[in-house]
């Protein structure tokens, strides 16, 4: 059977079967996603409009539930398949094993390991690094999910499981969705009170990152250091 005599549903999946996903198009791999079409619409001219519509992937990564399904033929199903997609690309990206084998040894590092997870979302997320006592990465985990400009975290919680986990240094990181990495206010309170509640038992905050679309802040090097920026600093506590 040839491609052109195959439903318009079927054909992006025949494609990748037959030629591996790199073949594909952007718009093709949507369409996978999407499985069919809705409405009369077949699911390529669908998700060429969505594609339209957002402009890139990273736009169309930032779009919550509700903007996804403003486009006709995406209901609740579809737009929970994108954000599944999406959010296992960049759980993907941040696992990096390297790194867990890797001591830790500046804020640059921190940052490309994980740059991945947090660009292009549309509230601030922030995330715990647990050290051992050579800056190995024993655990990992999000602490809190915020809005567009503000996030918060229990640090009685954060130095608890450090104990429990045996960690001898923490490095917090949080997202900026402005673009603007500057730490705010309520930046500053927290990690000022975390560097207490840590020091109380002997726990170090190493950095606390705070990064932008192509940018990053670090209270370690008290300065902003750009994405291809060779940075020199070495790992030191706050």
């Amino acid at each position: 059977m040839k491609i052109m005599e195959i439903n318009a549903d079927e054909r992006p999946r025949e494609r990748l079967i037959s030629a591996g996903a790199r073949a594909l198009s952007n718009t093709e791999l949507l369409a996978i996603l999407l499985r069919t079409g809705s409405g009369g619409i077949n699911v390529l001219d669908l998700a060429r409009e969505l594609m339209t519509r957002a402009g890139s992937l990273t736009r169309l990564a930032a779009m919550s539930g509700e903007v996804l399904m403003e486009t006709k033929g995406i209901g609740k199903d579809k737009s929970a398949t994108i954000m599944a997609a999406f959010e296992l690309g960049r759980r993907f990206s941040a696992e990096e094993p390297t790194l867990t084998r890797t001591s830790i040894t500046g804020p640059a590092q921190i940052y490309a390991m994980m740059h991945p997870l947090l660009k292009g979302l549309d509230h601030e997320e922030c995330w715990i690094l647990y050290l051992n006592r050579s800056n190995y990465v024993i655990a990992k985990e999000k602490l809190s999910t915020g809005g567009l400009s503000s996030t918060t975290f229990d640090t009685n919680m954060v130095v608890r499981k450090a104990l429990e986990k045996k960690a001898d240094g923490l490095i917090v990181v949080h997202n900026h969705p402005s673009g603007n990495p500057y730490p705010g206010s309520a930046d500053l309170k927290q990690t000022a009170a975390l560097k207490k509640a840590a020091g109380t038992f002997e726990i170090s905050l190493m950095d606390h990152i705070v990064i932008a679309d192509s940018c990053f802040y670090s209270f370690s090097e008290e300065r902003i250091v750009h994405q291809n920026e060779v940075s020199t600093e070495k790992l030191a506590p706050v």
